[in-house]
């Protein structure tokens, strides 16, 4: 399943008592990168966060936020300090007392004093939490997962197209090529004709020319091994595993073979069939850039 390096996918539960949410983005890279943005309560599960993409995701600039909120449990507990309330009615009480006024403490004014109501944040399980998140994780990624997958049904479709435009300029070339040195030596005869007039044409030397000519632009193997590679990339883009690299090697080498029949060849119409094969090329190296 051919994936692309971008896609979203969110995933939202309420499970013990927390609403969980958790989204995916992600951009190119070479690399898997990861980066996350989540409550400082869940800061110990971020490396496992982290796993559990890599085990999906190969490569891509992955960004994940997650947000959790108490529903059903307040995740802060507060505690009277007993002793320390005592201490301040008692205070209170003998300051009446001595000053002869009246004795009008209150719980709302106890509460006031500094740290006779404490809070904490209440015990979490943490790996109950873990599993929570995690469940809400896997619902994210499958949804990232599958946005993947159809951006890159869409992108192997059209490099498929590509690489068949491209098999038909190969086999222009082949056809070009196949009558190339026939005519150069039909010219070099009708050029001697001209300059030698009425001596004669020595065949021998006219073929050897010809021959030369013909070594030197030949391209039978880069046409053979760019039939190759088009065969190599179609088999490539039915795995079953990310093959963003190895395309983009393919790729070096289809221009590679391309370039290298632009030089060799002269004819017009060869040259105009190498610029349209480099132009394809250049636009299946965009779209192989943005896979997995």
């Amino acid at each position: 399943m051919i994936l692309s390096m971008t896609g979203f996918g969110r995933g939202t539960a309420v499970l013990n008592g927390r609403e969980i949410t958790v989204e995916l983005r992600s951009v190119n890279s070479r690399y898997f990168e990861y980066s996350s943005r989540i409550p400082r309560t869940c800061s110990s599960l971020d490396s496992r966060l982290k796993k559990q993409l890599n085990q999906r995701i190969s490569r891509g600039k992955v960004e994940l936020s997650m947000t959790v909120q108490n529903v059903d449990a307040a995740d802060t507990v507060v505690a009277v300090n007993m002793e320390l309330a005592r201490s301040y009615q008692q205070a209170m009480r003998a300051l009446s007392e001595q000053l002869g006024v009246k004795n009008d403490v209150s719980t709302a004014v106890l509460t006031r004093f500094p740290d006779v109501l404490t809070t904490r944040h209440a015990d979490v399980d943490e790996e109950q939490l873990w599993q929570d998140v995690s469940a809400v994780a896997a619902q994210a990624l499958d949804r990232f997962v599958e946005m993947r997958a159809a951006e890159g049904a869409k992108m192997k479709a059209d490099v498929e197209s590509r690489l068949a435009f491209l098999e038909q300029c190969v086999g222009k070339v082949e056809a070009l090529s196949a009558g190339r040195v026939e005519n150069y030596t039909n010219r070099l005869y009708e050029k001697l004709k001209v300059i030698l007039q009425d001596r004669d044409i020595d065949d021998a030397r006219v073929l050897t020319e010809a021959a030369i000519f013909g070594d030197k632009t030949a391209v039978d193997e880069e046409t053979v091994r760019l039939r190759s590679h088009i065969a190599q990339y179609r088999d490539i883009l039915q795995l079953d595993e990310p093959v963003g690299r190895k395309l983009d090697f393919l790729t070096q080498e289809l221009n590679r073979e391309t370039n290298t029949i632009g030089s060799k060849c002269q004819d017009l119409d060869i040259t105009r069939i190498v610029v349209d094969m480099k132009a394809e090329i250049e636009k299946i190296r965009e779209q192989i850039q943005n896979l997995e």
